[in-house]
């Protein structure tokens, strides 16, 4: 490993730390799946139907990576 990598200053660290936390990507991840259910659901306009199966699996692609995140 090089020294930089060693040595990272803890405010980088937090900061990572702050941005990548489970809870609030967690949210962000199911409301997808909610969304895609019911652009699934709707009986009003065709293209919604049409992305909701890409948006249902964006969102559970996304709560599977977001769970590996810290707490």
């Amino acid at each position: 490993m090089s020294e930089n990598a060693l040595n990272q200053s803890p405010v980088k660290r937090s900061l990572a730390r702050r941005l990548f936390r489970r809870g609030p990507w967690e949210i962000v991840a199911t409301i997808t799946i909610a969304l895609g259910v019911f652009m699934l659901m709707q009986p009003f306009w065709m293209p919604l139907y049409t992305y909701s199966f890409a948006v249902i699996l964006a969102g559970t692609i996304g709560f599977m990576i977001v769970s590996h995140f810290p707490e």
